[in-house]
């Protein structure tokens, strides 16, 4: 296998030369061989961690604090990781160092290269940076907790609704078809009394759709994102509108109504949010 060098604070690493990732994800690779491909991060997360990139990036063009060229080459490379296809460039487990660190890193290094590629650059040239330009205005702390958020709230809406409505519908249906079939009730695991098989369906029915709606009302807890916060929630070295900015584009991108907390020290410290559904 060829291999190139990569370099960051602690000195050289080898990485695949093939291979986006840069120095940092290499050192988690080698110090965290733990459960490889079956505790992997989850791409839910990797998809959301695109969509931030891009919002991030177009944030940080709007504010001025990105050259065009480099902004427009991160949009590009974090929309190749949106739609699945930098995927064998995440390698990642869910055990890492606190924050999710690693996996944040992880990105801007991907993404970092690709757009460096992008621009007729070497891999690990650094043309563009993966801290100073991908993750301008950004931390682990602020970036992780956000796509935790973004990511859950998308598997609601693609897989868990969709799924659910379908069940209830079904179970309905099958209340309405069973209506004039008589069983026996049963309580303290013994025979009751009459009760036909359709009322019992339907009440399968009626407590999924209840389950259904406190999820739905749990959920608007997870349109309050951490980002802007940066390390401890003061926002300090990014731009005053840079969260309430990536808030922004990231509702435009999903169709959800994010928005940037209002007490980001609370959103980075707890996730309350993410228990309740």
């Amino acid at each position: 296998m060829d291999y190139r060098i990569e370099r960051d604070t602690m000195g050289e690493v080898r990485v695949p030369a093939d291979r986006y990732w840069g120095a940092q994800t290499q050192r988690s690779l080698e110090h965290f061989r733990i459960g490889a491909w079956r505790f992997r991060m989850p791409l839910e997360v990797i998809r959301a961690y695109g969509m931030l990139k891009k919002a991030a990036a177009r944030a940080n063009l709007e504010l001025g604090e990105l050259p065009e060229e480099i902004a427009r080459a991160i949009l590009q490379a974090a929309e190749e990781v949106v739609q699945g296809k930098l995927d064998d460039h995440f390698p990642l487990v869910v055990f890492q160092t606190g924050s999710g660190t690693q996996t944040n890193m992880n990105a801007n290094e991907v993404i970092a290269n690709r757009a460096s590629e992008l621009l007729g650059k070497p891999l690990g040239s650094k043309y563009v940076h993966p801290n100073d330009h991908v993750n301008r205005g950004q931390s682990s702390n602020d970036t992780f907790p956000t796509a935790m958020y973004v990511a859950v709230a998308l598997a609601l809406h693609q897989r868990l609704y969709p799924a659910a409505e379908g069940l209830i519908r079904t179970f309905e249906e099958k209340a309405r078809t069973f209506d004039d079939i008589v069983k026996i009730g049963r309580t303290h695991l013994m025979d009751a009394v009459p009760i036909t098989l359709g009322q019992e369906v339907g009440s399968w029915a009626a407590e999924l759709r209840n389950t259904l709606s406190m999820v739905k009302e749990a959920e608007k807890g997870l349109y309050h994102l951490a980002i802007g916060g940066t390390a401890v929630g003061t926002g300090l070295n990014a731009h005053p509108r840079f969260g309430e900015l990536v808030a922004k584009y990231l509702a435009e991108e999903t169709g959800l109504p994010f928005r940037a907390a209002e007490n980001r020290f609370a959103a980075l410290a707890a996730h309350d949010e993410l228990v309740f559904v």
